[in-house]
């Protein structure tokens, strides 16, 4: 099996809604919300694209022969590469066409993850979603980080993180950023943004790391921090939730600078490749995170797939820390690349 066989049997289950662009780069989807595209114009999903394009690596070849290690650790979790794969929804409805379950979906895609050493999320929000991606956490000794709902009702996120914890996952996230998601319906009514102190009551009533998903700006990473955050997630839910927001990418290094090492940072946004992995740590975090590509995958190759991209992903990784001169995760730095 190949990643083409893969992407080839993809395409003939999952339009129209997802079209399994050779490019992934929100174009073809653009407007389609409620649905799997990216909000209005597109434009907050394709500067994400863009601007990792302006971002160039220094290449390096001249070192001792070494086998370079991409492995690194999580909330305490040792993975083979910094990937994690996004919570994705709407896999029963709008988003992905019904040609697989939520129960499906989180079943490949977690036990996928574990066998290629990388950081499953799963999702909330759809009728069972938060069960299913419990059940696959279960069934791979917990690894897997639940994103719960910013529900409007703190006491019900509370409960629901904590059931997270009962099932074993290392983490817990919550995509903030899902506050007036489209995408919900009428079940946006119940979701609402949060306060400092309604973050720090979640993190607080947790024996894990709280995750906060949606964080675009240094004063909102501060905010995270003196919530009792362990970590965030740098992302506008693949340019889906608002229009004309900036690039993931290109507020990570402020964003960094701010919080220092208080906070795990992690991006999505535009990611595709082992560069553009690279890049993202040189730019300041700590680990890419992958939507789209990993549903493409599951739907044309089960956990097989999913565990095959992130394996490629890996190995692309490895290469550019070849060509750069970067033993080791560590020293993927921002001398390592340029912006232009």
């Amino acid at each position: 099996m190949t990643l083409d066989e893969i992407w080839a049997k993809a395409r003939e289950m999952m339009g129209p809604n997802c079209r399994v662009c050779p490019e992934c780069d929100g174009r073809g989807c653009k407007g389609k919300i409620p649905g799997v595209g990216s909000m209005g114009d597109g434009s907050a999903w394709t500067a994400c694209v863009e601007y990792l394009r302006r971002v160039k690596i220094r290449m390096d070849t001249i070192h001792e022969p070494w086998e370079p290690d991409a492995s690194t650790t999580l909330f305490g979790v040792r993975l083979a590469a910094p990937l994690c794969l996004a919570p994705i929804g709407g896999l029963n409805g709008h988003n992905y066409n019904g040609a697989m379950s939520t129960a499906d979906w989180s079943m490949m895609a977690v036990t996928g993850a574990a066998r290629a050493g990388i950081l499953p999320f799963t999702g909330d929000g759809a009728p069972g979603q938060l069960k299913d991606g419990l059940e696959a956490a279960k069934a791979n000794g917990g690894l897997d980080v639940a994103t719960v709902k910013p529900w409007r009702d703190n006491g019900k996120l509370i409960a629901q993180a904590q059931r997270c914890t009962e099932a074993g996952c290392p983490a817990v996230a919550c995509d903030i950023d899902a506050a007036a998601f489209a995408n919900m319906g009428s079940a946006v009514k119940t979701l609402s943004s949060k306060s400092v102190a309604d973050l720090r009551a979640v993190a607080e009533s947790l024996p894990v790391p709280f995750i906060a998903k949606g964080i675009m700006t240094a004063e909102g990473a501060l905010k995270c921090a003196e919530a009792g955050c362990a970590g965030i997630i740098v992302s506008t839910h693949g340019g889906r939730v608002m229009t004309d927001a900036e690039a993931t990418a290109k507020v990570l290094p402020e964003i960094r600078a701010a919080v220092g090492d208080r906070l795990t940072i992690i991006v999505d946004g535009g990611i595709r490749t082992g560069a553009d992995i690279f890049k993202v740590l040189a730019l300041g975090a700590d680990a890419a995170m992958i939507g789209r590509p990993f549903v493409v995958a599951a739907h044309g190759g089960g956990a097989e797939g999913v565990e095959l991209y992130a394996n490629t992903k890996r190995a692309e990784l490895e290469y550019m820390m070849t060509m750069a001169n970067c033993p080791t995760i560590k020293d993927i730095t921002a001398e390592k690349i340029s912006v232009e």
